[in-house]
């Protein structure tokens, strides 16, 4: 049978337990504090669990769909939907909670927000790793001031009066401009010309950004051609090499999981690579249920590591997908945004749009998203292991504490731009 190509998949998760945090405000570190004062331990497990979920979902729906790497960001996509969300009402919303796995309790699910959103932006001298929202809204279209509150309170969506009206091509500039600015110019030219226009009345929009170095650096002089096995014929790719260090590992029949930790200890990528080229043999671990059982069977041993350098970008406009996965009334006359402002069938979404950067090597990882929500008025221990990653693996980035997921990823050839 016919290799499969390689598998990255990209989870930056940033594990989030229990400690309830101070309530809303500027914090001493200089960011504005979401009210995450209702937050519990159980509650903000939950939101992470689901969202783990949606992004094995997701995945697995554009795993199919694309031909070539994929790279998204869960969280980036789910903080955007999340906002959303607030504004949703009836089977609009019932679809939304299904596809997205949310609470549908409003303190839990808002809270919890606000807990992930607080713990992503509390600043840490070892990484970089931000995430922040935005609304842009027409200027004198009637929207419900309690659901600005509400995004403001728990996701710090602040909202800029812009007119789409006559200006859409300016806003969208400007939208651009922001999300640029937010992912440290990893993320340009976000919303394509044409999306906005004179029917426009909001655009919800989320960037984050992440940038650390291993905790144990490869070393360039080490950094080696090789080949690798895309599944579609050899690549010769820059395979870094690390030789034996201890690390934390696990296997199973079919499968080799590694946990490369970044500098401070909080975040680490986790690889995990079938034993065979063929990538559809660990199609049964990509579930949160999986990746729990993984994380907890890991032990340190002596690991001698090779990893491809790397850097992937990508762009999906994803109504479609969001079809497919029976989210659907919310793309059409019959959606319910009535929370947001009017009535029923007033607004629905136009557009959603993501796009992803990820660049891995010798010193670390580097990584940017954005998600942005067009809605618009109707008119309608043992002995030394060799883990060699010159064919198909998974591959996941996480905080070590719970297990958020803010990037996920499918490579298919590291050569590739």
């Amino acid at each position: 049978m016919e290799l499969k190509a390689i598998a990255g998949l990209l989870v930056l998760g940033i594990l989030i337990a229990g400690c309830v945090e101070p309530g809303p405000g500027p914090s001493p570190q200089g960011f504005e504090r979401a009210d995450d004062s209702q937050a519990t331990e159980a509650g903000v497990k939950e939101l992470v669990s689901g969202s783990n979920q949606f992004a094995f979902d997701l995945y697995n729906n554009l795993k199919g769909e694309e031909q070539g790497n994929v790279f998204f960001s869960p969280w980036s996509i789910e903080s955007a939907l999340g906002m959303t969300y607030e504004g949703a009402k009836g089977q609009t919303a019932q679809e939304m909670e299904q596809v997205l796995h949310l609470p549908a309790d409003d303190v839990k699910r808002q809270s919890s927000f606000a807990r992930l959103y607080n713990l992503i932006n509390e600043p840490d001298e070892n990484f970089k790793l931000s995430t922040a929202n935005s609304l842009w809204t027409q200027q004198d279209y009637e929207f419900l001031q309690q659901y600005f509150e509400t995004v403001d309170n728990y996701y710090k969506g602040k909202v800029t009066n812009v007119d789409f009206e006559t200006n859409a091509e300016g806003v969208r500039q400007t939208i651009n401009k922001w999300v640029e600015e937010k992912t440290t110019g990893k993320i340009k030219d976000m919303i394509p010309p044409g999306v906005l226009n004179s029917l426009t009345r909001l655009v919800l929009a989320n960037a984050v950004y992440f940038k650390g170095k291993w905790a144990i650096q490869f070393k360039e002089e080490n950094t080696k051609k090789a080949d690798f096995r895309t599944g579609n014929g050899t690549v010769q790719a820059d395979m870094m090499s690390l030789g034996s260090a201890k690390f934390n590992y696990a296997e199973t029949e079919t499968m080799q999981a590694l946990e490369m930790p970044y500098e401070g200890g909080k975040l680490s990528m986790l690889v995990l690579l079938p034993k065979e080229d063929n990538i559809e043999t660990i199609n049964g671990y990509l579930s949160e249920e999986k990746l729990s059982e993984i994380r907890t069977s890991m032990a340190e041993r002596e690991v001698n590591v090779y990893f491809p350098k790397f850097k992937f970008e990508t762009r999906y406009a994803m109504v479609p997908t969001f079809r497919g996965m029976e989210m659907t009334t919310i793309f059409s006359g019959s959606a319910d945004l009535s929370g947001m402002g009017g009535k029923p069938g007033d607004l629905y979404v136009s557009d959603i749009i993501h796009q992803a950067f990820v660049e891995v090597n010798e010193e670390g990882t580097e990584a940017a998203a954005a998600t942005v929500v067009v809605v618009g008025a109707t008119a309608m221990p043992g002995p030394e292991i060799e883990f060699k990653a010159d064919h198909p693996f998974i591959f996941l980035i996480q905080e070590n504490e719970t297990g958020n997921i803010l990037f996920f990823g499918l490579a298919k050839d590291p050569t590739a731009k």
